[in-house]
């Protein structure tokens, strides 16, 4: 038994059974370093030493979730959805359809890709966005499943593609994981190697809106769920609005210069506590909360570098490389697909295109290095098969959060009207477009 093969297959296992994530990693590693003859000992000192790894990068996610939340503080993403409702409403009180659904959906569409690079609040937006212009939906008639596939769009596609934000993130794991298991990378390759896979992507967009979802749905008008109403909107001035510009050109500066996300969301949040746009004595709370957001992915991801080392550690990952080599002889198109179906394979069950790089990269660089892939086909492969499975992953923030605020009226499913439009209008062109970047370059 190939000790890899059944650690990977028992963590996918134990995550579809909703054991949570971190422990089914925990529990796959120890498997597989035992079936590996790692020993238990053995084992437990692999994978503590594979911990530090992805340690930056989830302090790194954990400051930036600290920004977003202290940004949101300042009121600039509450200008961006005022300036957005109304537009809407006064374009709403027409007769004719198209131009609101138009707007709407270009809103929707701008705010969302702002939140992962421009404006790195992730989905801080969607609560403050969406339930306000439920009713207008809903006069609109319009498909709610074409709002969440333009939402969740944009929650991928941009840190896929763009080297700012979330994307500086992404694209640091990547290339971080492919140099770890033995490939050159360059960092400044990676926009490159996604662009293919973004592109299909943004076809798969258009089918959404265009076809699928073109038709008019009926919605009830129904009363929003929660305390929105009883919470204190966020309140906004000049002088708070140039605070967040500013902090947010400080964060970019800093992450090009220095080439450090965790130095830039620091910089970010120094900007905006001294500007007192952020006061003193609330900032203890807002940091912890904002880190509380990226808290789940940070420890997947730390964990995951864990399981990655042990699966290393075992040798085993060698063994596969042998057999896949010889089954699939020397077509790299054969070997592109398969890779990229075990990637969602991978990704559904863990619901995270960042943790799951690590794993992914520690079985895909020596099959690409064995088949004769080249470094930038090897990041075209390594990115696509890790944000695959997140589109139509129930666990991932790319599909909980349009669903969360889709749903604030108790209309909106989160798996037949999120998760299974996402997946079938995204996962399908990635895994076409995936294999034509894997070939082409």
């Amino acid at each position: 038994m190939n000790a890899v093969v059944i650690a990977v297959l028992l963590m996918i296992v134990l995550s579809l059974m909703r054991v949570h994530v971190v422990i089914s990693l925990i529990i796959a590693a120890l498997v597989g370093g035992l079936l590996g003859g790692l020993g238990f000992e053995g084992t437990i000192e692999t994978f503590s030493d594979g911990l530090g790894d992805s340690a930056s990068i989830a302090l790194s996610y954990a400051v930036l979730g600290a920004f977003a939340v202290a940004l949101s503080k300042t009121g600039l993403p509450r200008l961006l959805v005022d300036i957005s409702i109304k537009i809407v409403g006064k374009k709403g009180e027409s007769r004719s359809k198209a131009l609101p659904k138009a707007l709407i959906f270009l809103i929707i569409f701008t705010i969302s890709c702002m939140s992962q690079n421009a404006i790195p609040i992730h989905i801080a937006f969607i609560p403050i966005l969406i339930p306000p212009i439920l009713q207008v939906l809903n006069e609109l008639a319009i498909d709610r499943r074409a709002v969440a596939t333009i939402m969740t769009f944009g929650l991928k596609a941009p840190y896929m593609l763009l080297p700012f934000g979330f994307g500086a993130i992404f694209h640091s794991i990547v290339v971080e994981n492919t140099e770890a298991n033995g490939m050159s990378a360059n960092i400044s390759d990676m926009p490159i190697a996604m662009l293919i896979p973004t592109i299909g992507m943004f076809l798969g967009l258009l089918v959404a809106v265009f076809f699928s979802y073109r038709k008019s749905r009926d919605y009830e008008n129904r009363p929003i769920e929660g305390n929105q109403k009883d919470e204190e909107p966020t309140t906004y001035s000049v002088y708070s609005l140039i605070s967040a510009v500013v902090a947010v050109i400080a964060t970019v500066i800093i992450q090009v210069l220095y080439d450090s996300m965790i130095f830039a969301g620091v910089a970010g949040l120094i900007v905006l506590v001294f500007s007192r746009s952020v006061r003193f004595k609330e900032s203890d709370e807002l940091l912890t909360e904002g880190m509380k957001m990226m808290a789940f992915i940070g420890f997947v991801m730390i964990a995951a570098s864990g399981f990655a080392e042990v699966i290393r550690e075992t040798g085993h990952v060698e063994q596969i490389v042998a057999i896949s080599t010889n089954w699939m002889g020397d077509s790299q198109g054969l070997a592109a697909i398969v890779m990229i179906l075990i990637g969602l394979l991978i990704t559904m069950g863990i619901g995270s295109s960042f943790a799951t790089v690590p794993i992914i990269a520690a079985l895909f660089v020596p099959i690409c290095a064995a088949m004769g892939f080249s470094p930038l086909a090897t990041l075209a492969l390594i990115g696509t098969a890790g944000a695959i499975g997140d589109a139509g992953a129930p666990a991932s923030d790319s599909t909980l959060g349009p669903s969360a605020g889709l749903n604030a009226d108790g209309q909106h499913n989160h798996i037949w009207d999120t998760c299974v439009p996402t997946f079938l209008h995204f996962n399908i062109p990635l895994v076409i477009f995936g294999w034509l970047a894997a070939v082409i370059l």
